[in-house]
């Protein structure tokens, strides 16, 4: 029997016996490997046990970590270290006591390895639950695990690389506990990070990676960038061992995306931002052909980087000992131009990968170096048939990202890219250069559009044979085939694709029927989707078909097995390219999900498109409904949250007429809401993380939330009102002082958009007046918080309300006009000034009777909208100028088109031209 499984199934006497029997049969092992089994066991128990109700294993953990002999504390620590691992919380009673037990061994048993590591690894364990009444405590003991780590270090760096995850913890979870020693912590992974091995020296350079990212002032401060960059570059730039090649520059390399964790590829993401520029200059003038790589991947991590700087300015000033220098994006541009003509295939290849970095980060600034790039990335695509697939895959990577943003300025270049494309097609022997090839074309479609026009009939006719392709080594290429397919479809006009539409879906249906893949599924969705937006007529008479087959996907269960635990380190740096080389944006295990997301996107699509098609409605959206209670991942839960609210937001009442239909969709929303649902459990043999379960659950209930408000605006108020009054109390928990930032910002937001739907449907000014009393108070001390967004969001939620309610909450201005003075005395966020003007400008326009409305021009002038483009600003803008326009004017109410037709004008004037004056 597994005792992790079928605790409660065992009586309780004999789970008494369990525990004494396990802790006997502990102290008296002498065998490690046995002792290390059985304190895994304890660690399962624990889960069910807590420690306060097997006061025996407290006993002997007390008395083993305190006793003299080192061998017996190493096996109280191991126990130690299992039981709190399976289960922190439980034990933060004993915290203190623990902290202080951490720091005797910390300074006593340097030279005992292992009690280091069980030490150091619990410390881990807890990091997450320390309050800030152990906080203190914590810190100090951060130099002595600087100490014991390098001990560790000496006797195994295997252990010693595993507890080094305690900085990522740290940094995760409170960072504040490291920011006094972080000079210490810069020093010793810089020490970490010369002649160790792989695996010490990635959690040295990920931790410095991180440090820089969440205390970049810290570390300016105390001038650690230099000593940091010097630590970097030797590394980015360094040549690999003889006879070896970096994995990124294997000629041979298939681009699957297969990803060695080197520390080469950690230093790419140590983002220093423009002070690294001296050193890439150095390395660029290298006649080393590492050294001009390592310029060449430090220019593309400072356009991801340094983008909106870049973007901003144009350009990246250096302040060096000899001066200042400036190298402006052409300069930088010029650089990596060069680089594709080095005679090194290494530099080329750094090159290739730098431009395509560029060419996504940089938009639109770079497209305006079009003439000099594309002719450089057009010689290169010249001779691709020749080339490597590793080299070509960063070619076409820093093509794609180019094209895509040149709309009509591709046309002078569209005869030579769609030659090479289709020579490519017919001629390259290479599998993966014809599938980079086909991924190109929908690139170049995105771009040019109709321009393809001429071009469309080989196209398809390449493709057609990638499509109908049988052989699974033909299969990556099919799926590709398949998505370039829909592009064509959203892209090259309707009268071109719609006499293709027809046959496209019946592709898609003989597909799903006769290759049972998750990937080539959801491509077949896509092509329904696209195909509605063309030719909705086509898919009509196959809508059962296709939606039993998207139906099944949602139902499935295959693929959803419980979640991998993912180290912090590779979370952080995942992206769709690192250091040059391809890596998958998903991963095998998760392409099951991934059907079942783009099955929710298409469904939406597709009833937006067809929402008059009651029957699609009637099989899609309880389907959809039923899937949220039942399905178990919440990524897709989240997707068909998205779907539906999509759905309901197209097709509006007419997706709500079926008797019963606003109930179920309500009632799912309120169940996502009250954790009621399959996927938010937390059941199943393997515990979630806790906290990356919270950040899910918060997730899904923004996607329910987002609902709400979909409703609202679908059905007349007093019909939705009692399914409101069911929701309201759930959003409105969520607004406590107690609740975290996200929660009292999704709170008071979601009212607010539901406050502003109310505006536009029958009935809604009655209902949002019987709401007011239970509203208002929320909202006021939401005006109050100390977070920004929550009082932006505040503030809108006001401003909607005085305008969904009007003159039945009029009694209440006086105290609003007052709450609002107040907070504009003090605030200096321009986000919620500008939403600020627009709630006043709400309540003027509901009822300009009762507002002093020269104080509040007295009081918003100095504070007017800023000139963001928002549509609050606009908004505010707008109505200030109609308010006093209407004050200035005394007309009757048959003069009311009068006073809009002027008051317009009157707005047009003053927005365009500012010399115009408001009084």
């Amino acid at each position: 029997m597994r005792v992790k499984k079928h605790w409660k199934k065992i009586s309780p006497d004999h789970r008494e016996s369990l525990k004494v029997v396990v802790l006997q049969a502990f102290t008296q092992e002498s065998d490690h490997t046995v002792r290390h089994s059985l304190s895994q066991l304890s660690a399962v128990m624990v889960k069910h046990e807590t420690p306060d109700r097997w006061p025996a294993l407290l006993e002997l953990l007390n008395q083993s970590t305190k006793s003299n002999n080192p061998q017996d504390r190493q096996v109280g620590l191991l126990l130690l270290s299992k039981v709190v691992e399976s289960n922190p919380e439980p034990f933060k009673p004993h915290y203190h006591q623990l902290l202080q037990l951490f720091g005797d061994v910390l300074q006593q048993d340097l030279e005992n390895p292992a009690c280091l590591y069980y030490c150091i690894l619990t410390l881990t364990a807890i990091t997450a639950y320390v309050g800030s009444e152990e906080m203190n405590l914590m810190r100090s003991l951060i130099p002595k695990m600087i100490i014991a780590l390098k001990h560790l270090i000496k006797a195994d760096q295997d252990q010693a690389s595993e507890a080094m995850e305690i900085f990522d913890e740290l940094m995760e979870s409170e960072v504040s506990i490291i920011v006094p020693h972080i000079v210490e912590i810069v020093h010793f992974c810089l020490e970490v990070n010369t002649t160790l091995s792989d695996s010490l020296r990635v959690k040295a350079l990920s931790c410095i990676a991180f440090l820089i990212r969440l205390k970049s002032k810290t570390v300016l401060k105390h001038k650690l960038l230099s000593p940091i960059l010097q630590g970097i570059f030797p590394v980015l730039s360094a040549a690999p061992p003889p006879g070896e090649e970096d994995p990124e520059d294997d000629e041979n390399d298939s681009g699957d995306g297969s990803d060695s964790e080197s520390p080469k590829h950690y230093a790419a993401q140590v983002r220093s931002g423009p002070p690294s520029m001296p050193l890439a200059q150095a390395c660029l003038s290298s006649g080393n052909p590492y050294e001009r790589k390592g310029g060449l991947m430090c220019l593309a991590v400072l356009a991801e980087g340094c983008a909106d700087h870049i973007r901003t300015n144009h350009s990246l000033h250096i302040t060096e000992q000899s001066g200042s220098t400036l190298m402006l994006l052409s300069s930088m541009l010029q650089t990596v131009c060069q680089s594709l003509s080095d005679s090194n295939q290494v530099v080329r290849s750094a090159g290739l990968f730098a431009l395509g970095q560029f060419s996504e980060h940089l938009q639109p600034e770079v497209s305006k170096y079009c003439s000099e790039l594309m002719p450089l990335l057009l010689g290169y695509m010249s001779c691709l048939n020749q080339a490597k697939v590793g080299h070509v895959t960063k070619a076409f990577y820093a093509l794609e990202n180019f094209m895509e943003n040149l709309g009509e300025e591709i046309a002078p270049y569209l005869p030579t890219l769609m030659e090479t494309m289709l020579s490519a097609l017919h001629n390259a022997e290479e599998l993966k250069i014809k599938e980079l090839a086909v991924s190109a074309i929908g690139a170049i479609a995105n771009a040019a559009k109709e321009l393809l026009v001429p071009y469309f009939p080989p196209v398809i006719e390449s493709l057609k044979g990638f499509l109908t392709a049988t052989t699974e080594e033909m299969r990556a290429l099919q799926t590709q085939a398949l998505d370039t397919l829909s592009v064509l479809a959203r892209t090259i006009g309707k009268d071109v694709f719609g006499p293709l539409a027809a046959e496209c879906v019946q592709l898609g249906l003989n597909l799903s029927n006769t290759i049972d893949d998750p990937d080539l599924r959801r491509c077949t969705y896509s092509l329904y989707s696209a195909v509605s937006t063309v030719s909705p007529d086509c898919l009509t008479p196959h809508l059962d078909s296709i939606t039993t087959v998207m139906l099944m996907g949602l139902k499935s269960t295959e693929g959803a097995g419980p979640p991998r635990r993912t180290r912090r380190s590779d979370v952080l740096f995942e992206r769709v390219y690192n250091d040059g080389r391809l890596v998958p944006r998903f991963s095998v295990e998760n392409a099951f999900i991934d059907e079942k997301e783009d099955a929710c996107d298409a469904l939406g699509e597709i009833n937006t498109a067809l929402c008059a098609m009651h029957k699609l409605l009637d099989v899609v959206l309880p389907c959809l409904v039923e899937t949220v209670r039942s399905e178990r991942e919440r990524h897709v839960v989240m997707s068909v949250l998205e779907a539906m609210n999509g759905v309901v937001k197209a097709c509006q009442g007419e997706a709500l007429q079926q008797p019963g239909r606003l109930q179920d969709i309500s009632h799912a929303i309120r169940d996502v809401l009250k954790k009621k649902t399959v996927c938010q459990d937390g059941g199943g043999d393997e515990a979630e993380d806790e906290d990356q379960q919270a950040e899910y659950d918060a997730m899904l209930q923004e996607f329910a939330g987002e609902g709400i408000p979909v409703l609202a605006s679908a059905v007349p108020a007093d019909v939705f009102l009692p399914y409101l009054n069911d929701l309201l109390p759930l959003i409105m928990s969520k607004a406590k002082a107690s609740c975290t930032v996200a929660d009292r910002s999704f709170s008071v937001g979601t009212l607010g958009e539901v406050l502003q739907s109310l505006v536009t449907v029958s009935g809604g000014r009655a209902v949002a007046g019987r709401l007011a009393n239970r509203l208002l108070p929320v909202l006021v001390a939401g005006v109050r918080d100390s977070n920004s967004e929550v009082r932006n969001n505040s503030v809108f939620g006001l401003g909607a309300l005085a305008e969904a309610a009007g003159p039945v909450i009029v009694s209440d201005f006086p105290m609003m006009l007052s709450v609002f003075s107040n907070l504009l005395s003090k605030e200096d966020d321009r986000r919620v000034i500008d939403n600020l003007c627009a709630a006043l400008c709400r309540m003027i326009t509901s009822n300009v009777e009762v507002i002093p409305l020269e104080q509040v021009r007295c009081a918003i002038l100095p504070a007017r909208p800023s000139q963001c483009s928002n549509r609050e600003s606009v908004l505010a803008l707008l109505n200030f100028r109609f308010c006093f326009v209407v004050k200035r004017i005394t007309v009757g109410h048959n003069h009311h088109q009068k006073v809009l037709r002027i008051s317009f004008l009157y707005f047009w004037g003053c927005y365009f031209c500012p010399m115009v004056s408001l009084s």
